[in-house]
């Protein structure tokens, strides 16, 4: 009697497994797969930022530029290194650390070590890293704080240089998500391409 319950019980049970197991760990994966492959394969395959056919990083991972000549990212605090897609996370440093202080008064120096002339108020998010560490966009007030800078490291006139920020500035998600935006790599991209900077100014 107990015998019969127990096949009973378990036949539907590895019935209902197999089943789950071929619907969900393989034909609903391949249908996924191919449908962002057929309608989206930038965005499935990395959105990856390609330059005369080879790959140069992805719209979505920040870099870490460091060079007077290029627009500088979000501070990241991931890993070992800066932007390390192995390791992302954020500090964890709570506000009444004082590690926190130190670090955004670390990036305010070398900010300013940069750019000497620059006396504004410097916006947070190049003070403070993301929680993701891996951010790749800053926000229109932290790219115009840098055009002085950039400016002068290639050589060409700031308004220029602003027309250029606002070319590739993204507007909130459908108009209604979010803040506006720069994506930095596509920013300092799009810069060597239109005034092109000596091996000296590399990032």
């Amino acid at each position: 009697m107990k015998a019969s319950s127990s096949k009973s019980t378990l036949r539907p049970a590895l019935t209902l497994f197999i089943l789950l197991g071929v619907l969900l760990g393989g034909i609903y994966p391949a249908l996924v797969t191919g449908l962002a492959q057929a309608f989206f394969p930038h965005q499935a395959n990395g959105s990856i930022i390609e330059r005369r056919g080879v790959a140069v990083g992805s719209e979505l991972i920040g870099q870490n530029f460091t060079g007077a000549a290029y627009f500088w990212g979000r501070p990241s605090a991931s890993g070992t290194y800066p932007n390390n897609g192995m390791a992302s996370g954020g500090s964890n440093l709570g506000p009444t650390n004082p590690a926190l202080k130190q670090a955004a008064e670390d990036r305010a120096k070398a900010l300013h070590e940069a750019d000497q002339g620059s006396q504004g108020p410097i916006p947070i998010d190049l003070l403070t890293a993301s929680a993701s560490g891996l951010d790749p966009h800053i926000s229109p007030a932290a790219a115009d704080y840098q055009v002085n800078r950039v400016a002068q490291a290639r050589g060409i006139d700031p308004q220029r240089l602003r027309a250029v920020v606002r070319d590739h500035t993204e507007a909130p998600q459908w108009g209604l998500f979010g803040e506006p935006r720069v994506n930095v790599l596509a920013l300092n991209l799009a810069l060597d391409e239109a005034a092109p900077v000596a091996p000296a100014g590399a990032r």
